[in-house]
């Protein structure tokens, strides 16, 4: 495949005017080919208005229609997998064998939301049949169905070029719900955007659909990322980054003439809750978590940053096992400069700190952009004065709170912000009280016993989504084929015609 660097507009290509970003390979800097120049904000408005024009159309494809686009997507996208197993590595760092997995699983949740709109899942038809003889009034005839809330702007991640970007899960259930969808491409991977790109334009046509069902679209944030939020046929927006990101957004919406809902993930550390049955014999524990840990460079938003355990006569031995581990470690390449500069002023703020203790630090090898895996420690008293120490730092970084007593270890899940996961750990379940469980549930999306929280399984009971700020909204999911209900919205029919109500209602 011939990659050209152009936005994608509907049915057509072109090349934008506006600064170009290029992507660079983060184990050597090296700049890779082509550049990808901004959309202008007339290109931006071009798109819009014709996910404007095929919003009426797409939303009333019938549900079969709609899961073969879906399945052709996925099917796109496996055609073209030798072609990301040579660019994405390129231009993340990750490996082959994360960019097969990641494959799977984006063409895997595509067809899952086909199946789910096959079976009517998502319109939650109810139907309140007339009682024209109830006293004292008569009740009318009532059915209510979800329908599609309007065209979705998608931010891309960095952190998954393919799972949560171009036809990751917030595109894919919006397409699912009958929105059609404008894209803004991450700028530290464009090359594989513009691969699924043309993957997603080519099920479009494949399938004989509106010229602005997708669009996707490259460029900076004020331009493109602030103009696709403000735009008034953008009705709903799906972001994955930074909280300062997320926030910026959810303020743009809320400050239009019509404001528009925001499902943005941002910040979550992910604590993991260790009692004293596992200190006992800490080994199972640490390896399990090293492996969360180091997955990916620590560049995922389960990442579990935060370790919260008792002081205990066992606790010495398990802080000096873990941090032995830890000096073991080899770095990792990150995905980009900017992530890995990010990475590293958070460690070094951490290492500035007099309240914290640096306990192990791994191994540095000779690329470009690594990420050092680091082990810190605090007390339960400290982290609860220093709200520092609750900031995320997006790496292979935890910091360990040594609690003196079961108050200390209750008040730190209180003191928590909200998360996408908690997970705790015990080999005795009868130390686990109900209010420790009740605690961390108004905390996180989902709670995790005995496992840990990399690895989000795609399907019907998930969660991916959590209080404040790990989502600007704490009642929905991006992951599992609940996030299609972020893009409907509910319409009751009264007293309605059986010839003019859509079939499912029928």
């Amino acid at each position: 495949m011939n990659l050209n660097g152009n936005l994608i507009i509907g049915l057509k290509e072109e090349a934008g005017s506006e600064k170009e970003v290029s992507a660079k390979n983060p184990s050597t800097n090296d700049t890779l080919s082509p550049g990808y120049k901004g959309a202008t904000a007339k290109q931006l408005e071009h798109a819009c208005d014709l996910a404007n024009n095929a919003f009426y159309k797409y939303k009333n494809t019938s549900f079969e229609d709609r899961a073969k686009f879906l399945d052709t997507i996925a099917e796109e996208i496996e055609a073209v997998k030798e072609t990301l197993l040579k660019i994405t590595p390129e231009e993340t760092g990750l490996p082959e064998a994360r960019i097969t997995g990641e494959t799977g699983r984006t063409v895997g949740q595509l067809r899952m939301f086909a199946e789910f709109i096959r079976n009517s899942k998502h319109t939650d038809a109810t139907i309140d049949e007339a009682l024209p003889d109830r006293q004292p009034l008569p009740r009318p005839d009532l059915r209510l169905r979800n329908v599609a809330i309007g065209p979705v702007a998608v931010f891309g991640a960095s952190n998954f070029p393919l799972a949560f970007s171009v036809a990751g899960g917030d595109t894919a259930s919006a397409l699912a719900a009958g929105c059609p969808v404008i894209v803004k491409a991450h700028s530290s991977h464009p090359r594989t955007s513009e691969i699924i790109g043309r993957c997603i334009q080519n099920a479009v046509k494949k399938n004989n659909l509106p010229d602005g069902t997708f669009s996707l679209l490259f460029g900076s944030g004020n331009i493109v990322g602030q103009g696709l939020v403000k735009n008034k046929y953008i009705k709903a927006v799906g972001f994955t980054g930074s909280r300062n990101g997320g926030l910026q957004i959810v303020k743009t919406a809320q400050s239009r003439n019509e404001p528009i809902p925001v499902y943005a993930e941002m910040s979550s550390i992910n604590p993991v809750f260790v009692f004293n049955s596992v200190l006992e014999n800490p080994d199972k524990f640490i390896e399990g978590f090293l492996v969360s840990l180091q997955m990916g460079a620590g560049q995922f938003c389960t990442n579990p940053g935060l370790i919260i355990t008792k002081n205990s006569k066992n606790y010495e031995n398990f802080k000096f096992k873990l941090a032995e581990k830890i000096k073991e470690q080899n770095s990792q390449t990150m995905l980009s400069n900017v992530i890995a500069k990010a990475y590293e002023e958070g460690v070094s703020k951490f290492k500035s700190k007099n309240n914290i203790t640096l306990v192990g630090e791994g191994k540095k090898n000779g690329n470009a952009n690594q990420c050092i895996p680091h082990l810190f420690e605090t007390s339960a008293n400290e982290f609860k004065k220093d709200q520092d120490l609750s900031d995320e730092i997006f790496g292979s970084t935890s910091l360990i709170i040594k609690c003196e007593n079961d108050q200390d270890f209750n008040e730190i899940a209180k003191k928590i912000e909200g998360q996408l996961t908690i997970s705790f750990h015990s080999n005795n379940v009868e130390e686990v009280s109900e209010e420790f469980v009740s605690l961390i549930e108004d905390r996180a999306g989902r709670i995790i016993y005995n496992q840990f929280p990399t690895g989000v399984e795609v399907c019907h009971a998930m969660v991916h989504g959590g209080p404040f700020p790990a989502t600007s909204d704490t009642r929905s999911t991006s992951v599992g084929s609940k996030a299609i209900f972020r893009f409907l919205r509910p319409v009751s029919y009264q007293n309605i015609p059986k010839e003019l109500l859509p079939k499912e209602l029928v």
